[in-house]
């Protein structure tokens, strides 16, 4: 099945509350496979198409403050409106998943797929200090198995989690094993899990969620708490892949669909006797430093292969602290390259310019 296809199924399999969206190409297959499906029949799950990604957003928020698994999925324009809602999510501290199939920008940009949301999905995105936990799937197979690791983490840490994926892995087709069915969280289930939820307070004082505090002094605390929480989900969440890196004189850092082109490339470069290792950062943010870090000392250079004009490139640059050098090749508009593609800037950067590797 397609990966949009494979969120859909998954979310109802694992149990999700509700769903509020809005159809967007290249990832309207979310909101349409759960229609098809119709699981308000058979798990009692919630499926509304909204009136625009603003409402969804929001409704999501309301739903997550009632200690709900509720989801929803867009494109890059899409999530772009979605951003004040999820910043208010991540300052009231709810758990929530947000799927981004990104496509080409700015603006309307086109159809096509991209990795130019790194920034705003990574970095803040809307207004204030707060981050999202950010999963880049690989594989269809992925996609669904990040659903539940996704509301795991943002249940776990009361944090929005979004996976970020592209337009390549939300259209393409393979293979899938889905998760197996489990029922929804009752009533009392989320109570017992949710204490800081709005489940009726019978029995207990009133819960209040909101991200509005009008003390400064409460505010910075607030503010504080929140820079802990991150610093926790750094510590303890990094999580990423290495593939043929133990001998690898440069490395190939990608995420997502330029993971899987990549790991291709990799082949390619190896078999005409350079050896390259492919480093693929499955969370975004918290992004894998150390490890990056670890695996860099190691090789005499680092070549960041992604679908827009270069924004990992920097997390990459930071992390290894200018040890060694470390240069961009990027598709943009839609464009995807083919392995050859980044074969061949991997010799033109180092290989036939040793003096970079110097």
């Amino acid at each position: 099945m397609k990966g949009n296809e494979a969120i859909a199924h998954a979310a109802i399999r694992i149990g999700a509350d509700g769903y509020f969206g809005y159809p967007i190409t290249p990832q309207s297959e979310v909101l349409e496979t759960l229609a098809e499906q119709k699981p308000w029949e058979t798990t009692g799950m919630v499926v509304l198409q909204a009136e625009s990604e603003v409402a969804a957003i929001n409704m999501v928020y309301g739903g997550a403050g009632s200690g709900k698994m509720v989801m929803t999925s867009s494109s890059s324009p899409g999530v772009s409106l979605k951003q004040e809602g999820i910043s208010y999510i991540a300052g009231a501290e709810l758990p929530c998943l947000v799927v981004n199939v990104m496509r080409g920008g700015p603006g309307l940009g086109t159809i096509q797929p991209s990795q130019a949301d790194y920034f705003q999905t990574t970095k803040g995105g809307g207004h204030g200090d707060y981050h999202v936990i950010a999963l880049a799937p690989a594989s269809v197979q992925e996609m669904a198995d990040f659903v539940g690791l996704a509301f795991e983490l943002a249940f776990k840490y009361r944090n929005p989690a979004m996976i970020l994926a592209d337009g390549v892995i939300g259209q393409m087709m393979e293979k899938v094993v889905l998760p197996d069915f489990r029922p929804r969280r009752t009533e009392e289930e989320i109570i017992a899990q949710c204490p800081w939820a709005t489940t009726g307070c019978k029995g207990r004082r009133p819960n209040v969620i909101t991200s509005l505090e009008l003390d400064p002094a409460m505010m910075e605390r607030r503010n504080l708490q929140l820079q802990a929480k991150y610093a926790e989900i750094q510590a303890r969440e990094c999580r990423y892949e290495e593939i043929d890196c133990e001998d690898a004189d440069y490395l190939i850092v990608a995420f997502g669909s330029c993971a899987r082109i990549a790991q291709k490339a990799l082949e390619h470069a190896r078999e005409e006797g350079i050896r390259v290792g492919l480093f693929r950062p499955i969370t975004l943010w918290p992004f894998p430093s150390e490890a990056l870090a670890s695996r860099a000392r190691q090789t005499k250079g680092i070549l960041v292969v992604e679908l827009n004009s270069g924004q990992m490139i920097e997390d990459v640059e930071l992390a290894v602290k200018c040890s060694l050098p470390v240069e961009h090749f990027g598709r943009l508009g839609g464009i995807v390259p083919d392995p050859d593609e980044v074969v061949d800037a991997l010799k033109q950067t180092f290989i036939n310019s040793p003096e970079k590797t110097k």
